[in-house]
């Protein structure tokens, strides 16, 4: 997993939690690396899954909520340093179509051995979008978390259902059905 997401969600904790509280949840968490990222650096998910453990632990927030609460903040990064890729997007069922198609092929040029998750998406009906993601890392309400995000950026509601994927243990659908 590329070192920027690490960095980002360290940001996240540090803008929560205060920077000493943060120290001191790296220093316990058992990390291979004692808890240093770059933002070009390659870590194990595991490391993630540690450090959000870590920080439910001290916080009482659930690792859940905090994924949550990260696929909000790394969505406003996306938006603040990565801006062009929101260019021509009209609301967000085009930006979350374009995930796969078009902002991992970018991401793989940049990074040939990032390993990005796989999203398939089916437009079912005028307001109403069939997202799989597919990951073996256990990172769902992460990518919960950005899809609510994602609709924020656009100014649009929904509700957001989540269903495992018959026949396969490492995919999650998604239901992503606008309010009008």
């Amino acid at each position: 997993m590329k070192g920027t997401i690490f960095v980002e969600l360290i940001k996240m904790a540090e803008d929560a939690f205060g920077e000493t509280v943060v120290d001191d949840v790296l220093e316990n968490a058992d990390l291979e690396n004692g808890g240093s990222f770059t933002t070009v650096g390659n870590y194990p998910c595991s490391e993630l899954i540690k450090i959000v453990t870590a920080l439910s632990d001290h916080s009482g927030i659930s690792p859940a909520d905090l994924q949550r609460k990260f696929g909000h903040w790394i969505m406003d990064h996306f938006v603040e340093d990565y801006a062009e890729m929101f260019k021509g997007k009209n609301n967000s069922f085009e930006m979350l179509e374009a995930v796969d198609g078009e902002i991992h092929v970018e991401v793989k040029k940049l990074y040939p051995d990032a390993e990005l998750p796989v999203f398939k998406t089916d437009r079912v009906a005028d307001g109403h979008l069939e997202m799989i993601y597919s990951s073996p890392h256990p990172l769902v309400e992460f990518c919960h978390g950005m899809i609510e995000a994602c609709l924020g950026q656009f100014d649009e509601a929904a509700t957001i259902d989540q269903c495992p994927v018959s026949g396969n243990a490492s995919a999650t659908k998604f239901e992503i059905t606008l309010e009008q």
